[in-house]
């Protein structure tokens, strides 16, 4: 499973908010509703969330392993 509760301590510690990750930098409300609730997530907008926090993916996000992943 994919965690985002490291993008929620990045964005904490920046200067920026979800406000402005909507409003200034276009970042849709439904992404930040994904980032919430632990939803995939494409690689461009993880590049884009690294670039406007100015910060690395593990910042961003972390698997954790599961019982319920897939399997190939």
């Amino acid at each position: 499973m994919i965690d985002y509760s490291p993008f929620w301590e990045t964005l904490k510690k920046s200067n920026e908010s979800t406000y402005t990750l909507i409003n200034k930098h276009h970042i849709s409300s439904s992404t930040i509703d994904k980032l919430r609730k632990n939803k995939p997530l494409n690689t461009t907008t993880l590049n884009d969330l690294c670039r406007i926090l100015d910060c690395d993916i593990q910042e961003i996000c972390r698997y954790i392993p599961s019982d319920t992943d897939q399997s190939l």
